[in-house]
């Protein structure tokens, strides 16, 4: 049996190896929807490793105007936020209820209760894990960034 399980991994590392696929991209899929910013640099806004979704982390830029909210307050960039992060997962059939896992940076410690009062609201049953931190600064001067973790059903 064993024996069986390195022919069908072998093979696999083979076909991999001959079309030019990286080993680290094998069961690899990138998550990518309108709905959403488009990246604004070399990265995805989703990962998909076979159950686990990894989500970059979303600023709150506008995907229908891919306008940046400079002038909004902590509760309308975390709302702008979590609709795109709600939009990634979505791409990929999944729901705020498959998140296992989130990062909260904050610009400011002290916008902490204001973005917790909008986060609260997506999350009804059994939230996330979470880790909430102060950065110096982040892009577009953003007051916050969020990057999430999630695993299909």
């Amino acid at each position: 049996m064993a024996r069986n399980i390195w022919k069908v991994v072998f093979a696999i590392a083979m076909i991999a190896f001959v079309s030019g696929v990286k080993a680290q991209d094998v069961g690899r899929q990138v998550i990518l929807t309108p709905d959403a910013p488009k990246p604004i640099g070399p990265y995805s806004q989703a990962i998909r490793r076979g159950q686990t979704i990894y989500l970059s982390g979303q600023i709150a830029i506008d995907p229908a105007t891919n306008q940046f909210l400079s002038n909004g307050s902590i509760e309308d960039q975390t709302r702008r936020v979590l609709n795109n992060l709600t939009a990634v997962l979505a791409a990929d059939g999944l729901t705020m209820d498959d998140v296992v896992s989130m990062t909260v940076f904050l610009k400011d410690l002290n916008d902490f209760a204001k973005m917790n009062e909008v986060y609260a609201t997506y999350f009804k049953n059994a939230p996330p894990a979470r880790a909430a931190v102060e950065v110096a600064r982040l892009p577009r001067d953003a007051k916050i960034e969020i990057s999430a973790i999630a695993v299909a059903p």
